[in-house]
């Protein structure tokens, strides 16, 4: 393989554990953030936004909200992007 390969998306999906989960309003409408999604930057750091649904019930608009800069948070996504570096590394191929 050659090592200029352009890979152009790297991310992931990460269930927010309940303790960690919190409410955000957009539009009027309440959010129990409940879903990060990470990327992977070209420079090697990461982005991320949390998603969830409506407090109200029902599906919602899809909406990205902001992360809060909270340690415990920021230990979830470092070990959530370790574990998925762990799993990357590990595949088998196309099944």
């Amino acid at each position: 393989m050659s090592s200029d390969l352009e890979v152009s998306a790297l991310a992931i999906n990460v269930t927010i554990p309940q303790a960690l989960r919190w409410t955000d309003t957009r539009r009027g409408e309440t959010f129990t953030l409940t879903t990060l999604n990470v990327r992977l930057l070209p420079d090697g750091h990461l982005a991320v936004k949390a998603y969830g649904r409506p407090v109200g019930g029902g599906r919602g608009a899809y909406v990205s909200f902001p992360v809060p800069d909270r340690p415990e948070l920021a230990a979830l996504i470092a070990e959530a992007a370790g574990r998925a570096g762990e799993l990357w590394a590990a595949h088998h191929g196309l099944g």
